[in-house]
């Protein structure tokens, strides 16, 4: 069986999900873009250095699945570095909206939407190194 990304349950990927975070999914989506398909440990030392506020998050997520997928490995008794993991998936959903009202002149009111996210990501060992052909030409067009 596969799920969302079509990646089989006998693999071994660790997730890790945070809902309902007070951030904008669109300000997520921008840090989440910084890290996905990178290793885990580089993709940690990014995110404790960017400046957005939502790397915070994101950054506990990350290191979330990273211990998840450390306890799933001991357990089965395996060797696993943080070297050896890479961010195969990492996504925003949004989340429920939080509506408040703000008082405005003239006794008027203007809804203020405070949203939410839920974070996912997903990590995995590197993909084996499969051996390239060398028989590839490369053909140029003449005009």
């Amino acid at each position: 069986m596969a799920d969302r990304s079509g990646v089989a349950e006998t693999e071994r990927v660790a997730r890790a999900q945070a809902r309902y975070v007070r951030v904008t999914p669109m300000k997520a989506r921008r840090v989440i873009d910084l890290v996905r398909g990178m290793p885990a440990d580089q993709a940690l030392a990014v995110l404790r250095f960017a400046p957005q506020a939502a790397s915070e998050p994101v950054y506990k997520v990350v290191a979330s699945a990273v211990a998840n997928a450390r306890y799933a490995a001991e357990r089965d008794s395996q060797r696993l570095d943080v070297e050896d993991l890479v961010v195969r998936e990492a996504y925003v959903d949004e989340g429920p909206t939080l509506k408040r009202f703000r008082p405005r002149a003239q006794g008027r009111a203007y809804r203020v939407r405070k949203r939410t996210s839920h974070i996912t990501v997903v990590v995995a060992p590197k993909p084996e190194d499969k051996p390239t052909s060398t028989t590839t030409s490369s053909k140029r067009r003449t005009r």
